[in-house]
């Protein structure tokens, strides 16, 4: 029975909110806002699918150097601190 209080109660609270919204016209604004941005994506032009394995392969070369520069520079300072600190 507890359950059925629960689920009764945020029904409720949905319902409002909802109600709420509506009347406020939000519920119209973000339809509107829907509708505009599926027409704007209607004008991009997307990327073939080599052009979006090449820029991917770029990506991961990309990320896999700037780690393994980092992970250089981080092991040199450590080298450097620890000389310091002997």
């Amino acid at each position: 029975m507890n359950f059925y209080i629960k689920l009764a109660i945020w029904v409720a609270v949905i319902g409002v909110t909802f109600g709420v919204l509506w009347h406020k016209g939000y519920l119209a604004r973000f339809a509107a806002y829907i509708a505009e941005t599926r027409e704007e994506l209607k004008k991009c032009t997307w990327p073939t699918w080599d052009e979006l394995k090449g820029n991917t392969a770029v990506v991961m070369v990309s990320i896999l150097l700037l780690g393994a520069f980092t992970v250089s520079v981080d092991f040199l300072l450590m080298l450097v601190v620890k000389t310091l600190a002997q």
